[in-house]
């Protein structure tokens, strides 16, 4: 969470105590406090990705073997794409045994091919318009356990100094109301504050399980990017004249 804070302008007369973001209020110091949210919805400029995918072999060194071969193909497959290294971060990897209770219901000689499993994981930050395009190419390559998308921003402090900026203006606009009812002059701003509240991420989840046998004419999700909507809430503090 970052915190944004306006600079305090320092009156006669005006005590000011930043520490405890309070102004104080006496018979020489006249103040108007105001407490005001707004917010802001923009498309996300940055999609992360998940990928991974489940293999099977019928002992661990088949299994894992065929783990490498797609392992690799996947990695490869996003670097040739365009993706940078930096931008493919691991997120879990693991051979071990199929547990009974996931084979029960295949055949003997099905069950025999999938004694050992091995699965790999891996979060691709790109930009939001080539979303589809990287999941389209981790899945042809073999990528059969994908699809989470988290929506995002590359600069995560311009819609919330946007927010930040919408709430502000609604502060001193209540403020200049409620000093035309108190029959008052509304002055200058004293000090403000705000925080950025927190705002789920919105998730595209497709869990993507199986390939079919011919893909290169098989066109990408239709994914289109999420709009997001931040909100803050600001604290401020107004001079009366």
């Amino acid at each position: 969470m970052k915190s944004l804070r306006l600079v305090a302008i320092a009156l006669s007369g005006v005590t000011l105590y930043a520490s405890a973001q309070t102004i104080q209020v006496n018979r020489e110091n006249r103040t108007i406090a105001i407490t005001a949210t707004d917010k802001v919805t923009t498309a996300a400029d940055v999609a992360t990705v998940n990928v991974g995918f489940i293999a099977y072999g019928p002992d661990s060194n088949t299994a894992y073997a065929t783990g490498s071969r797609i392992s690799n193909a996947i990695v490869k497959a996003l670097k040739d794409f365009g993706i940078p290294a930096n931008a493919i971060q691991s997120e879990n990897q693991a051979v071990a045994p199929v547990q009974p209770f996931q084979v029960e219901r295949l055949t003997p000689a099905e069950r025999a091919q999938r004694q050992f499993q091995v699965t790999q994981s891996w979060t691709v930050r790109t930009a939001a318009e080539n979303a589809a395009r990287t999941l389209d190419v981790a899945v042809k390559a073999g990528a059969n356990q994908s699809g989470q998308i988290a929506w995002g921003f590359n600069d995560e402090s311009i819609p919330e100094a946007e927010a930040a900026a919408k709430a502000l203006k609604r502060a001193r606009a209540l403020a200049e109301q409620m000093a035309m009812s108190l029959n008052v002059k509304l002055g200058v701003l004293l000090y403000a504050s705000n925080e950025v509240q927190p705002t789920p991420r919105p998730l595209m989840r497709a869990q993507i399980t199986a390939a079919p046998t011919a893909m290169e004419n098989v066109p990408p999700l239709a994914i289109n990017p999420r709009e997001i909507e931040k909100s803050a809430t600001v604290y401020a503090v107004f001079a009366i004249e």
